[in-house]
């Protein structure tokens, strides 16, 4: 078993640590990771520039090696050339943070898992509820859990994409784990406009919203009721129940 780990929190986020340290003994394990905070990259390679790579220092970072770049860059570099062997697994996180509903389209713990499923490869993304790092440990216990889980399963026939959270919680490897689907959340809060010392405005994205779709089944309805979300995911953006319809307005028509 070769697993690949990444994430976005950067090289020297306590997740990343817990998550390698608990996946100890499955296998070989790379880790290759942003060498800054990359939350909120998405998707986004890295194109206007070339890339470096170096080896962590530090003991709780031995063997670590450092992209300078986005989480998605980090598994593309890693599976297009830098590693000697293709891996079986894609890991990401454990993210500082909650990655349910629309904030998977923004998260780069997401997108790194994503960019190994894209090259087909089974991967599974991270997270815990609530920042601040809290009981940690739990959550890597309880990414260990499912990881053994989807492996006992067997080789799979295709490649598979999952996005997990886990409550902050002690008990977190004992809690019920339910496969959800995404929710929903309000738009965002207004722009937050500030100045800078030379007079200049400056502008900061504001708060995601709260949740609007959370009902059960969701991952917001889960997580609210103490469980571990696991959503699958896909790909596959199209519209399909609309391609009808907008084959009826747009084709055949003269320019």
């Amino acid at each position: 078993m070769n697993i690949l780990i990444a994430n976005d929190d950067g090289y020297l986020a306590p997740g990343l640590a817990a998550l390698v340290r608990a996946c100890e003994g499955l296998g070989h394990i790379d880790v290759i990771a942003p060498e800054q905070n990359a939350s909120g990259t998405s998707n986004a390679l890295t194109l206007n520039r070339p890339l470096q790579i170096f080896e962590a220092r530090g003991d709780h970072v031995k063997g670590f090696r450092v992209v300078n770049g986005t989480p998605s860059d980090c598994v593309h570099v890693a599976l297009t050339g830098l590693l000697p062997r293709r891996p079986d697994l894609v890991l990401s996180g454990i993210n500082n943070g909650a990655n349910m509903g629309d904030d998977t389209l923004y998260s780069g713990t997401v997108a790194a898992a994503m960019e190994g499923y894209l090259f087909g490869i089974p991967a599974i993304a991270f997270s815990q509820a609530v920042k601040g790092w809290g009981e940690i440990d739990a959550a890597a216990a309880t990414a260990r859990a499912i990881v053994e889980q989807v492996l006992a399963a067997g080789p799979p026939s295709s490649p598979w994409l999952l996005n997990v959270n886990i409550p902050n919680r002690s008990d977190a490897a004992s809690l019920p784990r339910r496969v959800t689907r995404l929710g929903r959340r309000h738009a965002s809060e207004p722009v937050i406009r500030q100045t800078n010392p030379r007079g200049e405005a400056i502008y900061w994205i504001g708060p995601a919203g709260d949740a609007r779709e959370a009902g059960e089944g969701t991952d917001f309805h889960a997580v609210a009721n103490g469980w571990v979300s696991i959503t699958p995911l896909q790909v596959d953006l199209t519209d399909h129940a609309q391609r009808a319809d907008w084959a009826g307005r747009l084709e055949g028509g003269r320019a």
